[in-house]
């Protein structure tokens, strides 16, 4: 039972959920329109029937006195048999009365209209009393006066003494029927009231039954599919089978749904394409690139921006960027990024050094993503360019530019001194004076012809100026350099080792700039190797690795002396420009730029520079380069 009340319930929320909130305010006002109708009808039938009692009352008491006069000397005279016949006789002339009971002062009921034969026959065995009113005073000479309600509806009792000659001689009881037409009139009222409230009753069921099937039914499937459209679900179709306005509505949401349907299904490839192409080009660029929107939520990043940012192994897209950047980026652009999402600025340029993941400056632009009106931001482009090598450069430059002014100042200085005094105290110097100054002079300007000669070459190696590179014979190339070398080394007491294999290849070079690296690393050997020591250069092809068989063969060529060495501190650095073992050492002179030549050299022939030495007992370069094909030359052309 209360499973089937409880699901009663739910249906009649289910159901009345249904109605929308001008339907329920239209049935609430019903419901008090109808309630204030049915109160006053009920006031009007209840002040009917209080009219209706009020007059049986009193035709009741006048009727009761009325008789009460006529019968009370016959009682008197104990005349019984004339008050039966004048009561049958008044009981049969008016259908007012109901009952006529005639009781003696103890309340005996001696006589009584209408009587039945069952009655008569136990009238000598069963003794009848009249129930007076409690409040109900014998001496009294009015009528007491109640009412109590039958199956025929309410009947007046009315109680009234008989009296004769001032002496108490019983009770008359008329019972008074209500009045017909008054009866008939409520009962009416009542019913008309009753029925009238149920009809509307039912007729606003029925309306909100038909409102919901016919209109809010409709109404809220149509929200419905609005939403979902609005959502982007393009399928959403409404199957009610109306007519009228709301049939027409409904087929009209349907075949706009079924256009943007198909008008996604043709763009959607178009729209997935271009996005794929926007992907690929911000994924490719070279510098970092992350899309933020107004919330700092970060919506694409490429992946040179993970890499600066140390982002590889995290998923960052849809988390707040702020939260993801090093420390000292997030101080420098977390304030500028609220502001430019605030619409308060546009761009923003910023240079920071960072030391995680590694050591690195950068370059971060903000830019502001605005809508097509140009009114509203709808994002922020944060792009990121690696600008250490630009800063290395900058400062390598700056640093050249030092020390090629520094090492200009100091020949100029010298020649200018000495021929400041040539030319003022020439007369006065002696001859011997005179030729030292000169040849000073001419050693100084010398060493500005190599430093200017050193730029130049330096200058043409790092401008990007391509070199055709072809086959070279090593060996011709090494005994050059010895020979231009053999009467340096004779003066200074040093020993020239020439050690080339055999049938030695040729190799892949130019040769002229590999006659300047053999020049500068055997100058070098010369310079800092004292008088007794060894200068060796060697070539020699080196042995092919096992399971190489897609390596080129080698030559190794290798330049070795007996020098001071080099600390293991300056050989990170003895490549650098200006960079002198004599500036630690303070004996010899150069321009620093010999070694860094030699390595841009071999950078050209897609090799590198080692070197191994110690402090004391000498120092060795080598470098490796591709024997010469000359089928695979031929091909080529």
């Amino acid at each position: 039972m209360l499973a089937l009340l409880k699901t009663i319930r739910e249906a009649i929320v289910n159901w009345w959920s249904e109605f929308t909130l001008q339907t329920k305010l239209l049935a609430a006002a019903t419901l008090v329109v109808s309630l204030v109708m049915s109160g006053l009808t009920f006031w009007a039938v209840n002040t009917i029937q209080q009219d209706a009692r009020l007059n049986d009352t009193r035709f009741g008491r006048d009727l009761g006195l009325l008789l009460a006069a006529n019968v009370a000397p016959l009682i008197a005279d104990q005349n019984l048999t004339e008050v039966a016949q004048f009561s049958q006789r008044f009981y049969s002339s008016t259908s007012s009365v109901r009952y006529m009971l005639y009781a003696d002062e103890t309340g005996k009921i001696y006589f009584g209209i209408p009587f039945w034969e069952p009655e008569v026959e136990t009238s000598l065995t069963i003794e009848r009393r009249i129930e007076l009113p409690d409040n109900y005073a014998a001496d009294t000479e009015k009528p007491m006066v109640r009412q109590h309600r039958s199956p025929d509806g309410e009947v007046t009792d009315v109680f009234v003494p008989i009296t004769a000659d001032g002496k108490h001689l019983g009770v008359l009881a008329i019972g008074i029927n209500p009045n017909p037409a008054a009866v008939i009139s409520t009962n009416f009222t009542r019913d008309v009231t009753i029925a009238v409230f149920i009809s509307i009753w039912v007729m606003v069921i029925l309306g909100g039954v038909i409102n919901a099937l016919t209109i809010t039914k409709p109404i809220k499937e149509l929200l419905v599919g609005v939403k979902e459209i609005a959502a982007g679900n393009f399928k959403q179709r409404i199957g009610l089978p109306l007519g009228g306005e709301l049939g027409e509505l409904i087929l009209n949401f349907n075949e706009m749904a079924e256009r943007l349907e198909r008008y996604e299904e043709q763009n959607i490839e178009e729209l997935t394409a271009e996005k794929a192409k926007l992907e690929t080009l911000v994924s490719t660029i070279a510098d970092g690139a992350v899309l933020i929107d107004n919330h700092m939520q970060v919506i694409l990043v490429n992946p040179t921006a993970k890499r600066i940012f140390g982002w590889e192994g995290a998923e960052v897209v849809g988390e707040n960027v702020l939260h993801n950047l090093p420390s000292p980026v997030q101080m420098e652009i977390a304030r500028p990024l609220y502001e430019m999402a605030a619409g308060e600025c546009e761009s923003a340029e910023f240079r920071i050094a960072l030391t995680q993941p590694i050591k690195r400056t950068i370059r971060i632009l903000l830019t502001t993503v605005l809508d097509q009106q140009r009114d509203n931001v709808k994002g922020i482009a944060i792009t990121v360019q690696d600008i250490t090598r630009e800063v290395e450069l900058n400062d390598a430059k700056s640093q050249f530019i030092s020390n090629v002014s520094h090492e200009l100042r100091t020949p100029l200085f010298n020649i200018k001194s000495f021929i400041e005094t040539l030319h003022d105290y020439g007369e006065d110097l002696g001859v011997e004076q005179r030729k030292e100054f000169l040849v000073t002079v001419n050693h100084e300007t010398d060493r500005l012809a190599r430093l200017v000669n050193d730029v130049l070459d330096l200058s043409k190696l790092e401008s990007g100026r391509s070199y055709h590179l072809h086959g070279v014979d090593l060996a011709q190339a090494i005994e050059q350099t010895l020979r231009t070398y053999q009467l340096n080394a004779r003066d200074k007491g040093i020993e020239l080792i020439q050690e080339v294999s055999p049938n030695l290849p040729l190799v892949v070079g130019h040769y002229d700039l590999l006659l300047q690296v053999l020049a500068n690393l055997v100058g070098n050997g010369l310079k800092f190797t004292k008088a007794g020591g060894k200068v060796a250069l060697r070539a020699y092809q080196l042995e092919p690795k096992p399971n190489s068989h897609t390596q080129a063969p080698k030559v190794r060529i290798e330049i070795s002396d007996t020098g001071i060495g080099i600390a293991l501190e300056d050989q990170e650095a003895i490549f650098d420009r200006f960079f002198r073992v004599e500036n630690r050492v303070h004996t010899l002179e150069g321009t620093g730029l010999g070694l860094s030549i030699v390595r841009s050299i071999i950078d050209k022939h897609h090799s590198k520079v080692h070197l191994v030495s110690e402090v004391g007992v000498g120092t060795t370069f080598w470098f490796d380069l591709v024997v010469f094909d000359e089928e695979a030359s031929h091909v080529q052309k």
